[in-house]
């Protein structure tokens, strides 16, 4: 993945992912996606949670949003978190031993009603919709 001169060089860059821990509880992170027709950077700010050395998210708006489809069509993602820049590598959560993790994980750290205005539940955002987990190389 390729974005030119982007500020995001200002900040520290790391592969490691010893960080990940240390920023657990901060509410939102930024992830730069490729988009799929485009082939231009999409940068989301959005709630994660971390598990096992990746970073989680859940598609609230199911598997048609944006953000998502471009995971899957390219997964080499770009992740700022705590004035740290790591690149990335996304994959859908299919295993639902680790979806059922990953919505109890997520339900823990961010408690809320749901949006009755797209009919979601919080129990259908933890645990029914698409999720995807961001790995990191060390």
């Amino acid at each position: 993945m390729h974005f030119g001169t982007s500020s995001a060089r200002t900040n520290r860059e790391t592969s490691h992912v010893t960080w990940l821990h240390d920023h657990g509880d901060v509410e939102c992170c930024d992830i730069v996606t490729t988009g799929r027709r485009s082939g231009q950077p999409h940068e989301i700010e959005i709630w994660f949670g971390v598990m096992d050395d990746a970073i989680y998210l859940i598609s609230g708006n199911g598997p048609t949003a944006d953000w998502y489809r471009n995971m899957l069509a390219n997964p080499e993602v770009i992740v700022r978190l705590g004035g740290t820049i790591v690149h990335g590598m996304a994959r859908d959560v299919t295993d639902p031993h680790e979806r059922r993790r990953c919505g109890d994980l997520m339900g823990a750290k961010y408690v809320w009603a749901g949006d009755p205005d797209i009919g979601l539940t919080y129990e259908a955002w933890c645990y029914d919709v698409p999720a995807i987990a961001i790995d990191f190389a060390e």
